[in-house]
């Protein structure tokens, strides 16, 4: 497909319809919130395979949100589209994840730093080594100090993107041993598109359960507390 042919198999949106800026969630309904909390006049772009996207106005400046669903190879897909097809610059991932870290708890955020996974996303590039998937730098910075101004307490850092949702040798412990902050799907395809296409990339998570301890938040705090990591996404653009 050529550069620009759009729209694309999996984005209705025509070419010039979607902004530099996209911030993205998992669940297509989450990205409607923001479209609804964040964005002036908002309109929707997109409807394909139920997968909304909307772009509107931030203080000024245009902006998309918009779903991506859920794992490595469906944020693969359309963060592949919008950087490739539509000429996106930088793509903010606002999701869930949960803790394997003692000073992350239920509320707090998490900003990968880098990747760890246990995907074969990389593969197609033929690398001669191990690749290792990190965020832009100058997004983790602006985030960081973001939560600082917000007050919101975080951490920087590796998290662990796995294939599986339900699996029955998670390795947790191995992972805790390096360091590494919280589990999530998405991060590793999108950090690989945004590298191979020149563009930007970060995912921002909110701790929804800790698997440490078993805890979980109540569908009722994630509708109030996901909202932080929207604050610092929206902050940064």
């Amino acid at each position: 497909m050529a550069k620009n042919q759009c729209p694309t198999p999996h984005i209705g949106a025509q070419y010039g319809e979607i902004a530099k800026t996209v911030i993205m969630a998992g669940d297509p309904l989450r990205a409607k919130l923001m479209a609804e909390r964040f964005l002036e006049n908002p309109v929707q772009i997109n409807n394909v395979r139920g997968m909304l996207g909307f772009t509107g106005d931030y203080k000024g400046k245009k902006v998309s949100v918009m779903g991506h669903g859920m794992g490595i190879p469906s944020i693969g897909i359309y963060s592949y589209e919008l950087f490739n097809f539509y000429d996106v610059d930088t793509i903010i991932r606002v999701g869930s994840a949960g803790s394997i870290h003692k000073d992350l708890n239920l509320g707090d955020l998490a900003i990968a730093m880098g990747s760890c996974h246990n995907s074969n996303y990389a593969c197609q590039y033929e690398l001669p080594g191990v690749y290792a998937p990190i965020a832009s730098f100058d997004l983790v910075r602006k985030a960081a100090d973001s939560c600082e101004k917000f007050g919101y307490h975080y951490r920087v850092g590796n998290v662990f993107s796995s294939d599986s949702f339900y699996t029955e040798n998670a390795h947790n412990d191995k992972w805790i041993n390096m360091g590494v902050l919280c589990v999530e799907m998405e991060a590793p395809s999108l950090y690989m598109n945004a590298a191979r296409a020149g563009k930007q990339a970060l995912v921002i998570c909110t701790i929804s359960d800790n698997i440490l301890t078993g805890e979980a938040m109540s569908a009722e705090a994630r509708q109030t507390s996901f909202t932080h990591m929207m604050d610092v996404a929206f902050s940064i653009i």
